[in-house]
């Protein structure tokens, strides 16, 4: 029996070591949840190979590919041309990330800046979105995309993750970009994420667990995995006062007009 919730997970890591050997038993579970398709996101472009295997093995599987902003200090100018090469190499890249700032766990803010806005000129070039990594970063990127918008034209993309202020939220609404909300909004203290979930316009939301990390209640404190996207699906639903079947259906719409997905 096909289950009657469909939803897309836009940002997982199953590449991560603690799945190894896993994979097969992690693909019933999330079938069993309603998880049609799953968007892999790239901490460093020496992951790609792994991620395209998993595609390989899974075929409702897209990937991205990029540098996170925790691996700046890698960044070389040369990478660059390895993230353009990589990402036109396999039709199933559908993004460029996961790409950003982040200023919580990081002071080298000239060099991650760096990375980030030639990813920006990656993704134009390709015609690709983005998905941004942004944490205690926000006054800082806004700016840099507003003068990148200016000098180059608009890139669509997510804030992934999303644990924003709801002011801040409205900044990336206004820049075009979808909004992406993790097991984070399940969390009994995250008032301002949940504030900025009932904000977000229907067609600008999205869903993810960014496992292996963040499991959401009731799971919290445990390994994350895609079939436990549900749960916040479950809970942003709750939040904006409508049916499970109807944010799936809308972040499911969501997540394959901003990413081209094919449905399967």
């Amino acid at each position: 029996m096909t289950n009657p919730i469909q939803l897309i997970d836009t940002h997982v890591h199953i590449n991560f070591d603690v799945f190894q050997g896993e994979l097969d038993e992690l693909r019933s579970r999330w079938r069993e949840a309603g998880v049609a398709q799953l968007v892999h996101a790239c901490v460093k472009p020496s992951d790609f190979d792994s991620i395209r295997a998993i595609a390989d093995r899974f075929e409702e599987m897209s990937f991205a590919v990029g540098l996170h902003p925790l691996e700046a200090d890698n960044w070389t100018p040369q990478m660059g041309e390895e993230i353009l090469t990589l990402a036109k190499s396999d039709a199933r890249v559908v993004a460029i990330g996961e790409m950003g700032l982040d200023f919580f766990k990081a002071e080298n803010t000239d060099i991650q800046k760096q990375a980030f806005l030639t990813q920006l000129e990656i993704a134009h070039q390709l015609n690709l979105p983005v998905i941004i990594h942004c944490r205690e970063a926000a006054e800082t990127m806004v700016p840099l995309l507003r003068e990148f918008w200016e000098r180059h034209g608009a890139v669509r993309g997510v804030m992934h993750c999303w644990t924003g202020t709801p002011e801040e939220t409205q900044w990336f609404l206004d820049l075009g970009f979808y909004v992406s909300f993790s097991g984070v909004v399940t969390f009994k203290k995250a008032t301002a994420v949940q504030e900025s979930a009932k904000r977000v316009p229907d067609d600008r939301l999205l869903v993810e667990t960014d496992c292996p990390f963040l499991a959401p209640v009731p799971k919290r404190g445990k390994r994350n995995e895609p079939a436990y996207v549900r749960h916040v699906a479950e809970e942003v639903a709750k939040l904006r006062g409508i049916p499970l079947e109807t944010l799936a259906a809308q972040t499911t719409e969501n997540a394959r007009s901003l990413f081209a997905l094919k449905s399967h």
